[in-house]
Protein backbone atom coordinates (compact mmCIF):
# COMPACT_ATOMS: atom_id res chain seq x y z
CA UNK A 1 0.00 0.00 0.00
CA UNK A 2 1.27 3.01 -0.67
CA UNK A 3 2.23 5.06 2.38
CA UNK A 4 2.41 8.83 2.94
CA UNK A 5 5.66 10.38 2.66
CA UNK A 6 7.24 11.81 6.13
CA UNK A 7 8.67 14.65 4.55
CA UNK A 8 5.21 16.23 3.59
CA UNK A 9 4.37 19.70 4.98
CA UNK A 10 1.84 19.58 8.53
CA UNK A 11 -1.39 20.48 7.78
CA UNK A 12 -0.68 23.38 10.70
CA UNK A 13 2.37 24.71 9.18
CA UNK A 14 2.43 28.75 8.48
CA UNK A 15 3.71 30.08 4.85
CA UNK A 16 6.27 32.65 4.89
CA UNK A 17 4.52 35.54 7.06
CA UNK A 18 3.08 38.98 5.28
CA UNK A 19 2.49 40.71 8.27
CA UNK A 20 5.98 41.63 8.66
CA UNK A 21 7.47 43.87 5.53
CA UNK A 22 10.43 41.92 4.07
CA UNK A 23 13.47 43.85 3.54
CA UNK A 24 12.04 43.73 -0.25
CA UNK A 25 8.91 45.08 0.51
CA UNK A 26 10.73 48.18 2.45
CA UNK A 27 12.81 49.10 -0.66
CA UNK A 28 9.63 48.95 -2.68
CA UNK A 29 8.39 51.70 -0.75
CA UNK A 30 11.52 54.00 -0.29
CA UNK A 31 11.11 53.39 -3.92
CA UNK A 32 7.62 54.68 -4.48
CA UNK A 33 8.02 57.54 -2.16
CA UNK A 34 11.02 58.36 -4.39
CA UNK A 35 9.32 58.22 -7.78
CA UNK A 36 6.57 60.19 -5.99
CA UNK A 37 8.83 62.90 -4.92
CA UNK A 38 10.82 63.03 -8.68
CA UNK A 39 7.21 63.06 -10.31
CA UNK A 40 5.91 66.27 -8.32
CA UNK A 41 9.02 68.10 -9.11
CA UNK A 42 9.19 66.88 -13.01
CA UNK A 43 5.70 68.13 -13.02
CA UNK A 44 6.87 71.71 -11.47
CA UNK A 45 9.72 72.13 -13.83
CA UNK A 46 7.83 71.04 -17.29
CA UNK A 47 4.84 73.37 -16.07
CA UNK A 48 7.83 75.75 -16.08
CA UNK A 49 8.83 75.03 -19.31
CA UNK A 50 5.16 75.23 -20.73
CA UNK A 51 5.24 78.56 -18.96
CA UNK A 52 8.35 79.58 -20.98
CA UNK A 53 7.17 78.48 -24.22
CA UNK A 54 4.14 79.89 -24.14
CA UNK A 55 6.10 83.32 -23.23
CA UNK A 56 8.72 82.64 -26.38
CA UNK A 57 5.68 82.54 -28.70
CA UNK A 58 3.58 85.19 -27.43
CA UNK A 59 6.77 87.60 -27.85
CA UNK A 60 7.24 85.83 -31.31
CA UNK A 61 3.63 87.10 -32.05
CA UNK A 62 3.91 89.86 -31.39
CA UNK A 63 7.42 90.72 -32.96
CA UNK A 64 6.07 89.74 -36.24
CA UNK A 65 2.41 91.92 -35.85
CA UNK A 66 5.19 94.20 -35.33
CA UNK A 67 7.29 93.34 -38.63
CA UNK A 68 3.43 93.52 -40.22
CA UNK A 69 3.04 96.64 -39.08
CA UNK A 70 5.88 98.29 -40.35
CA UNK A 71 5.63 96.78 -43.76
CA UNK A 72 1.79 98.30 -43.89
CA UNK A 73 3.28 101.89 -42.32
CA UNK A 74 6.24 101.59 -45.71
CA UNK A 75 3.80 100.40 -48.21
CA UNK A 76 1.15 103.38 -47.23
CA UNK A 77 4.41 105.70 -47.62
CA UNK A 78 5.71 104.11 -50.88
CA UNK A 79 1.75 104.63 -52.21
CA UNK A 80 1.79 108.12 -51.41
CA UNK A 81 4.89 109.29 -52.53
CA UNK A 82 3.58 107.50 -56.45
CA UNK A 83 0.03 109.17 -55.88
CA UNK A 84 2.17 112.55 -55.47
CA UNK A 85 4.09 111.71 -58.24
CA UNK A 86 1.04 111.72 -60.53
CA UNK A 87 -0.67 114.14 -59.19
CA UNK A 88 2.62 116.00 -60.68
CA UNK A 89 1.85 114.48 -64.00
CA UNK A 90 -1.93 115.55 -64.13
CA UNK A 91 -0.66 119.08 -63.49
CA UNK A 92 1.72 119.28 -66.11
CA UNK A 93 -0.67 117.19 -68.59
CA UNK A 94 -3.45 120.11 -67.54
CA UNK A 95 -1.15 122.79 -68.59
CA UNK A 96 -0.68 121.29 -71.77
CA UNK A 97 -4.37 120.87 -72.60
CA UNK A 98 -4.68 124.58 -71.37
CA UNK A 99 -2.45 125.81 -74.02
CA UNK A 100 -4.74 123.33 -76.29
CA UNK A 101 -8.00 125.39 -75.62
CA UNK A 102 -5.82 128.93 -75.48
CA UNK A 103 -4.74 128.62 -79.47
CA UNK A 104 -6.53 129.84 -81.97
CA UNK A 105 -6.38 126.70 -83.55
CA UNK A 106 -9.03 125.52 -80.61
CA UNK A 107 -11.07 128.19 -79.94
CA UNK A 108 -15.18 127.43 -79.92
CA UNK A 109 -16.70 127.45 -83.22
CA UNK A 110 -20.16 127.74 -84.05
CA UNK A 111 -20.41 123.90 -84.51
CA UNK A 112 -19.48 123.90 -80.40
CA UNK A 113 -22.23 126.72 -80.03
CA UNK A 114 -24.87 124.38 -81.59
CA UNK A 115 -23.54 121.28 -79.67
CA UNK A 116 -23.47 122.93 -76.32
CA UNK A 117 -27.19 124.03 -77.66
CA UNK A 118 -27.87 120.27 -78.30
CA UNK A 119 -26.44 119.03 -74.85
CA UNK A 120 -28.86 121.75 -73.09
CA UNK A 121 -31.97 120.62 -75.10
CA UNK A 122 -31.25 116.80 -74.02
CA UNK A 123 -30.82 118.20 -69.93
CA UNK A 124 -34.35 119.77 -70.38
CA UNK A 125 -35.63 117.14 -72.48
CA UNK A 126 -34.70 114.47 -69.54
CA UNK A 127 -35.77 117.34 -66.92
CA UNK A 128 -39.47 117.04 -68.74
CA UNK A 129 -39.44 113.41 -66.89
CA UNK A 130 -39.80 115.42 -63.52
CA UNK A 131 -40.48 112.31 -61.65
CA UNK A 132 -37.56 110.26 -62.95
CA UNK A 133 -34.36 109.79 -61.31
CA UNK A 134 -32.39 111.23 -64.08
CA UNK A 135 -35.28 114.22 -64.26
CA UNK A 136 -33.47 115.04 -60.47
CA UNK A 137 -29.81 114.00 -61.50
CA UNK A 138 -30.28 116.35 -64.52
CA UNK A 139 -31.92 119.37 -62.29
CA UNK A 140 -29.28 118.86 -59.45
CA UNK A 141 -26.57 119.84 -62.87
CA UNK A 142 -28.34 122.60 -63.99
CA UNK A 143 -28.87 124.04 -60.24
CA UNK A 144 -25.18 123.25 -58.91
CA UNK A 145 -23.12 122.33 -62.22
CA UNK A 146 -20.70 119.23 -61.84
CA UNK A 147 -20.55 120.09 -58.17
CA UNK A 148 -23.99 117.73 -58.42
CA UNK A 149 -21.91 115.15 -58.94
CA UNK A 150 -19.67 115.30 -55.49
CA UNK A 151 -22.09 114.25 -53.02
CA UNK A 152 -21.82 111.08 -50.89
CA UNK A 153 -24.77 109.61 -53.20
CA UNK A 154 -23.78 110.62 -56.52
CA UNK A 155 -19.59 110.78 -57.00
CA UNK A 156 -19.94 107.47 -58.46
CA UNK A 157 -22.53 108.56 -60.88
CA UNK A 158 -20.97 109.03 -64.26
CA UNK A 159 -24.63 110.38 -65.91
CA UNK A 160 -27.64 109.25 -67.70
CA UNK A 161 -27.12 107.38 -71.07
CA UNK A 162 -28.84 110.26 -73.00
CA UNK A 163 -25.90 112.73 -72.17
CA UNK A 164 -23.10 109.99 -72.19
CA UNK A 165 -22.81 110.10 -76.14
CA UNK A 166 -23.27 111.71 -79.04
CA UNK A 167 -24.61 111.44 -82.40
CA UNK A 168 -24.65 113.55 -85.53
CA UNK A 169 -27.37 112.30 -87.48
CA UNK A 170 -30.50 113.04 -86.79
CA UNK A 171 -32.55 110.95 -88.12
CA UNK A 172 -30.41 107.75 -86.82
CA UNK A 173 -30.29 109.61 -84.10
CA UNK A 174 -33.98 109.31 -83.36
CA UNK A 175 -33.40 105.37 -84.56
CA UNK A 176 -31.21 104.87 -81.50
CA UNK A 177 -33.42 106.19 -79.07
CA UNK A 178 -36.33 104.35 -80.17
CA UNK A 179 -34.20 101.23 -80.27
CA UNK A 180 -33.20 101.53 -76.92
CA UNK A 181 -36.04 102.64 -75.36
CA UNK A 182 -37.25 105.72 -73.31
CA UNK A 183 -36.14 103.34 -69.43
CA UNK A 184 -32.79 102.79 -70.91
CA UNK A 185 -31.85 106.42 -72.17
CA UNK A 186 -33.13 107.54 -69.12
CA UNK A 187 -30.77 104.96 -66.99
CA UNK A 188 -28.06 106.26 -64.45
CA UNK A 189 -24.69 105.05 -65.16
CA UNK A 190 -22.68 104.33 -62.03
CA UNK A 191 -18.75 103.45 -62.23
CA UNK A 192 -18.94 100.25 -59.58
CA UNK A 193 -22.07 98.54 -57.58
CA UNK A 194 -21.12 100.69 -54.37
CA UNK A 195 -22.50 103.58 -56.56
CA UNK A 196 -25.81 101.88 -57.18
CA UNK A 197 -26.09 100.90 -53.68
CA UNK A 198 -26.08 104.40 -52.41
CA UNK A 199 -28.42 105.90 -54.77
CA UNK A 200 -31.19 103.78 -52.91
CA UNK A 201 -31.53 102.89 -49.20
CA UNK A 202 -33.69 100.46 -47.17
CA UNK A 203 -35.60 99.57 -44.06
CA UNK A 204 -35.28 96.65 -42.35
CA UNK A 205 -38.53 95.31 -43.57
CA UNK A 206 -36.98 95.99 -46.78
CA UNK A 207 -39.10 99.34 -47.55
CA UNK A 208 -37.67 102.24 -49.36
CA UNK A 209 -36.29 104.92 -47.06
CA UNK A 210 -37.76 107.86 -48.68
CA UNK A 211 -36.09 110.50 -46.75
CA UNK A 212 -32.40 108.85 -48.54
CA UNK A 213 -30.73 108.52 -51.53
CA UNK A 214 -32.43 109.79 -55.04
CA UNK A 215 -35.43 110.00 -53.09
CA UNK A 216 -34.87 112.22 -50.41
CA UNK A 217 -32.51 114.37 -52.75
CA UNK A 218 -35.95 114.40 -54.92
CA UNK A 219 -38.19 114.99 -51.96
CA UNK A 220 -35.90 118.06 -50.98
CA UNK A 221 -36.09 119.63 -54.38
CA UNK A 222 -39.79 119.30 -54.74
CA UNK A 223 -39.52 116.34 -57.12
CA UNK A 224 -40.91 113.35 -55.65
CA UNK A 225 -39.82 109.89 -56.94
CA UNK A 226 -42.11 107.29 -58.18
CA UNK A 227 -42.11 104.16 -59.89
CA UNK A 228 -38.89 102.40 -61.16
CA UNK A 229 -35.81 103.93 -62.93
CA UNK A 230 -32.91 101.93 -64.07
CA UNK A 231 -29.51 101.82 -62.87
CA UNK A 232 -26.58 100.50 -64.59
CA UNK A 233 -22.76 99.71 -63.03
CA UNK A 234 -20.23 99.47 -65.26
CA UNK A 235 -18.19 97.53 -63.53
CA UNK A 236 -20.49 94.51 -63.56
CA UNK A 237 -20.88 94.52 -67.22
CA UNK A 238 -19.17 92.19 -69.84
CA UNK A 239 -16.81 94.13 -71.56
CA UNK A 240 -15.70 94.05 -75.03
CA UNK A 241 -12.14 92.25 -74.90
CA UNK A 242 -11.23 92.81 -78.56
CA UNK A 243 -9.54 94.92 -81.07
CA UNK A 244 -9.93 98.42 -81.64
CA UNK A 245 -9.87 100.20 -85.19
CA UNK A 246 -6.03 101.27 -85.91
CA UNK A 247 -4.79 105.18 -85.37
CA UNK A 248 -9.01 105.83 -84.57
CA UNK A 249 -9.40 108.56 -81.91
CA UNK A 250 -12.65 107.22 -81.03
CA UNK A 251 -11.45 103.87 -80.22
CA UNK A 252 -14.02 102.39 -82.38
CA UNK A 253 -14.37 98.05 -82.22
CA UNK A 254 -13.04 96.29 -84.51
CA UNK A 255 -16.05 94.01 -84.98
CA UNK A 256 -16.24 91.65 -87.47
CA UNK A 257 -18.13 92.88 -90.35
CA UNK A 258 -20.63 90.49 -91.94
CA UNK A 259 -19.16 89.19 -95.51
CA UNK A 260 -20.92 87.32 -98.33
CA UNK A 261 -19.72 84.00 -99.95
CA UNK A 262 -17.89 86.88 -102.30
CA UNK A 263 -15.89 88.21 -99.16
CA UNK A 264 -18.08 91.73 -99.80
CA UNK A 265 -20.55 93.38 -97.62
CA UNK A 266 -23.97 92.57 -97.90
CA UNK A 267 -25.56 95.58 -99.91
CA UNK A 268 -26.44 98.86 -97.87
CA UNK A 269 -24.65 97.76 -94.82
CA UNK A 270 -23.59 101.04 -93.36
CA UNK A 271 -22.00 99.73 -90.02
CA UNK A 272 -22.59 98.90 -86.22
CA UNK A 273 -24.39 101.34 -84.27
CA UNK A 274 -22.15 101.10 -81.48
CA UNK A 275 -19.44 102.65 -83.22
CA UNK A 276 -21.51 105.36 -84.44
CA UNK A 277 -22.04 106.74 -81.17
CA UNK A 278 -19.56 109.51 -80.34
CA UNK A 279 -17.67 109.36 -76.53
CA UNK A 280 -16.16 112.27 -75.20
CA UNK A 281 -12.30 112.10 -74.68
CA UNK A 282 -12.40 111.80 -71.06
CA UNK A 283 -14.90 109.12 -70.76
CA UNK A 284 -13.03 106.52 -73.98
CA UNK A 285 -10.35 105.94 -71.60
CA UNK A 286 -10.59 104.04 -68.20
CA UNK A 287 -13.67 104.88 -66.94
CA UNK A 288 -13.88 101.56 -64.87
CA UNK A 289 -11.53 100.22 -62.75
CA UNK A 290 -10.16 97.69 -65.01
CA UNK A 291 -9.75 100.10 -67.39
CA UNK A 292 -12.30 99.98 -70.17
CA UNK A 293 -13.99 103.10 -71.47
CA UNK A 294 -17.68 104.31 -72.22
CA UNK A 295 -17.67 102.58 -75.79
CA UNK A 296 -16.49 98.84 -74.56
CA UNK A 297 -18.82 98.63 -71.65
CA UNK A 298 -21.89 100.24 -71.54
CA UNK A 299 -22.96 101.19 -75.33
CA UNK A 300 -21.23 97.37 -76.07
CA UNK A 301 -23.90 96.28 -73.67
CA UNK A 302 -26.67 98.62 -75.33
CA UNK A 303 -26.09 98.11 -78.55
CA UNK A 304 -24.10 94.68 -79.19
CA UNK A 305 -23.35 94.18 -82.56
CA UNK A 306 -26.25 95.94 -83.53
CA UNK A 307 -26.37 96.62 -87.32
CA UNK A 308 -26.89 99.52 -89.32
CA UNK A 309 -28.50 99.17 -93.07
CA UNK A 310 -29.34 101.83 -95.84
CA UNK A 311 -33.25 100.47 -96.14
CA UNK A 312 -35.60 97.96 -94.81
CA UNK A 313 -34.60 96.12 -98.03
CA UNK A 314 -31.17 95.76 -97.52
CA UNK A 315 -31.71 94.61 -93.85
CA UNK A 316 -34.11 92.17 -94.30
CA UNK A 317 -31.74 90.69 -97.54
CA UNK A 318 -28.98 90.58 -94.79
CA UNK A 319 -31.49 88.71 -91.95
CA UNK A 320 -28.79 85.35 -92.44
CA UNK A 321 -25.88 87.66 -91.57
CA UNK A 322 -27.75 89.36 -88.64
CA UNK A 323 -27.45 87.98 -85.18
CA UNK A 324 -27.77 90.87 -83.06
CA UNK A 325 -30.50 92.99 -84.61
CA UNK A 326 -30.47 95.65 -87.10
CA UNK A 327 -31.98 98.84 -88.22
CA UNK A 328 -32.13 100.77 -91.35
CA UNK A 329 -32.46 104.13 -91.90
CA UNK A 330 -35.99 104.32 -93.36
CA UNK A 331 -37.41 102.98 -89.60
CA UNK A 332 -36.94 99.17 -89.89
CA UNK A 333 -35.87 97.35 -87.11
CA UNK A 334 -34.73 93.77 -86.20
CA UNK A 335 -34.48 93.59 -82.46
CA UNK A 336 -32.88 90.08 -82.31
CA UNK A 337 -33.11 86.71 -84.79
CA UNK A 338 -37.11 86.37 -85.68
CA UNK A 339 -38.22 89.29 -83.97
CA UNK A 340 -38.87 92.32 -85.87
CA UNK A 341 -40.85 95.88 -84.78
CA UNK A 342 -43.12 96.50 -87.34
CA UNK A 343 -45.90 100.02 -87.22
CA UNK A 344 -44.92 103.44 -87.51
CA UNK A 345 -41.80 104.89 -85.65
CA UNK A 346 -41.90 105.65 -81.75
CA UNK A 347 -41.18 109.31 -81.02
CA UNK A 348 -38.48 109.06 -78.11
CA UNK A 349 -38.38 112.78 -76.59
CA UNK A 350 -34.83 112.15 -75.27
CA UNK A 351 -31.92 111.50 -77.62
CA UNK A 352 -28.41 112.39 -77.31
CA UNK A 353 -27.44 115.32 -77.88
CA UNK A 354 -25.30 116.20 -81.28
CA UNK A 355 -21.70 115.94 -81.75
CA UNK A 356 -19.54 119.00 -82.71
CA UNK A 357 -16.80 118.99 -85.62
CA UNK A 358 -14.23 120.14 -83.86
CA UNK A 359 -14.79 117.07 -81.86
CA UNK A 360 -12.13 115.61 -84.08
CA UNK A 361 -8.79 117.26 -82.15
CA UNK A 362 -5.13 116.90 -83.44
CA UNK A 363 -4.05 113.27 -82.36
CA UNK A 364 -1.54 114.84 -80.48
CA UNK A 365 -4.32 116.70 -78.36
CA UNK A 366 -6.01 113.11 -78.40
CA UNK A 367 -2.65 111.54 -77.06
CA UNK A 368 -2.37 114.08 -74.07
CA UNK A 369 -6.31 113.11 -73.49
CA UNK A 370 -5.63 109.88 -73.13
CA UNK A 371 -2.59 109.70 -70.99
CA UNK A 372 -4.54 112.43 -68.75
CA UNK A 373 -7.22 109.62 -68.59
CA UNK A 374 -4.76 106.74 -67.79
CA UNK A 375 -2.67 108.70 -65.52
CA UNK A 376 -6.06 109.55 -63.39
CA UNK A 377 -6.83 105.71 -63.27
CA UNK A 378 -3.48 105.00 -62.19
CA UNK A 379 -4.06 107.69 -58.78
CA UNK A 380 -7.98 106.18 -58.11
CA UNK A 381 -5.83 103.22 -58.28
CA UNK A 382 -3.32 104.21 -55.81
CA UNK A 383 -6.19 105.70 -54.01
CA UNK A 384 -7.71 102.49 -53.55
CA UNK A 385 -4.74 100.45 -52.90
CA UNK A 386 -3.98 102.78 -49.84
CA UNK A 387 -6.76 102.85 -48.22
CA UNK A 388 -6.36 99.00 -48.27
CA UNK A 389 -3.62 99.15 -46.69
CA UNK A 390 -5.00 101.76 -44.22
CA UNK A 391 -7.24 98.89 -43.30
CA UNK A 392 -4.52 96.10 -42.88
CA UNK A 393 -2.29 98.49 -40.93
CA UNK A 394 -5.84 99.25 -38.57
CA UNK A 395 -6.42 95.35 -38.12
CA UNK A 396 -2.90 94.55 -37.45
CA UNK A 397 -2.45 98.03 -34.82
CA UNK A 398 -5.71 96.22 -33.29
CA UNK A 399 -4.24 92.88 -33.20
CA UNK A 400 -0.78 93.79 -31.77
CA UNK A 401 -2.51 95.82 -28.99
CA UNK A 402 -5.10 93.14 -27.93
CA UNK A 403 -2.33 90.50 -27.77
CA UNK A 404 0.15 93.19 -25.97
CA UNK A 405 -2.38 93.41 -22.91
CA UNK A 406 -2.84 89.31 -22.91
CA UNK A 407 0.82 88.86 -23.03
CA UNK A 408 1.18 91.23 -19.94
CA UNK A 409 -1.71 89.61 -18.17
CA UNK A 410 -0.52 85.72 -18.97
CA UNK A 411 3.25 87.49 -17.11
CA UNK A 412 1.30 88.07 -14.34
CA UNK A 413 -0.61 85.25 -14.04
CA UNK A 414 2.30 83.22 -14.29
CA UNK A 415 4.14 85.81 -11.96
CA UNK A 416 1.57 85.11 -9.30
CA UNK A 417 1.24 81.37 -9.66
CA UNK A 418 4.66 80.84 -9.33
CA UNK A 419 4.66 82.35 -5.91
CA UNK A 420 1.66 80.92 -4.75
CA UNK A 421 2.41 77.62 -5.72
CA UNK A 422 5.88 76.66 -3.90
CA UNK A 423 6.18 72.61 -4.91
CA UNK A 424 6.88 70.61 -1.66
CA UNK A 425 8.96 67.64 -1.34
CA UNK A 426 6.53 64.37 -0.37
CA UNK A 427 8.28 62.65 2.95
CA UNK A 428 9.00 59.31 2.54
CA UNK A 429 5.96 57.63 5.10
CA UNK A 430 8.27 54.02 5.44
CA UNK A 431 10.96 55.92 7.44
CA UNK A 432 10.35 57.38 11.23
CA UNK A 433 9.65 60.59 11.44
Amino acid sequence: MFQANNNQLPTDANPLSVQKSSPLMEMDKNDQSIVLRDETQNGGFSQAQSIIYSSKKRQDDLHMLGLKIKQHEDNIKFLKTQRNKLDESILDLQVILGKYHASSTFTIANEDHSAHQSEDETNQQIILHEKSAASILCQLNTRHGTLAYHLLMTRDVLGVVATLGKVDDDNLNRLFSEYLGLDTMLAIVCKTLEGVKALEVYEKDGHINKGSGLHGLGASIGRALEGRFRVISLENLRPYCGEFVADDPQRRLDLLKPKLPNGECPPGFLGFAVNMIKVEGANLFCVTTSGYGLRETLFYNLFSCLQVYRTREDMLHALPFINDGAISLDGGMVRNTGSFSLGNRVDVDVRFPKASKTSNVSESYAQTEKKMSEIKWEKEKLTEDIKREQALLANAQSSFEKQKQEFVMFLAQSSSHATQNQFPVVRDRTTPR
